[in-house]
């Protein structure tokens, strides 16, 4: 099953992680995100949190490599990379798509999550949207959908299923960038 809707948000995600626009993603760009994201954040290139993330940006791009079997040292068309993308989100199930994009969430919260205690409240949240290019007013709109229990955190699982509602087309709220 895919939608409309998933496939036009891929398209998009396609074109903004294709930093030197040659219509193909390879490793560096994924490299290039996960640097973007640290500068947004104002994160130091050598701080172990930036490796983090650059670890899991790696780990999603050999994961979209090896499906699409180009293998990591290859390159992912706009084709591959929605067709792949679209499998691990509607073909593959929940669990595949935590183990897969997990790491890459639990990055990102390692940049904005200040007391260090694996979840995001409202002002950590704001951080990170605002980092996205988001306004703090829809930032706070967008916390309210995300904390599904009300209780004024974000946990990993929230996080996840954010970002999977987002490419399902019942959440307007794009947590990767």
């Amino acid at each position: 099953m895919t939608t409309a809707i998933a496939s036009d948000r891929l398209k998009k995600r396609f074109d903004r992680w294709d930093f030197d626009g040659n219509g193909a993603l390879e490793r560096a760009d994924f490299e290039k995100e996960a640097q973007h994201i640290a500068e947004a954040f104002g994160k130091d290139a050598g701080a172990a949190e930036v490796q983090t993330l650059k670890n899991a940006f790696g780990g999603l791009f050999d994961y979209l490599a090896k499906e699409a079997g180009v293998g990591s040292d290859g390159s992912l068309t706009e084709e591959q990379f929605i067709r792949v993308t679209e499998n691990l989100i509607f073909e593959q199930g929940e669990a595949s798509f935590n183990r897969v994009l997990g790491p890459v969430v639990k990055g990102i919260v390692g940049m904005c999550d200040k007391n260090a205690d694996g979840q995001i409240n409202a002002d950590e949240f704001a951080a990170w949207l605002t980092a996205l290019g988001m306004s703090k007013a829809e930032a706070a709109e967008a916390f309210n959908q995300v904390d599904t229990n009300g209780n004024g955190e974000l946990s990993l699982d929230e996080l996840l299923t954010a970002v999977r509602d987002f490419h399902f087309g019942r959440l307007d709220v794009e947590l990767l960038g």
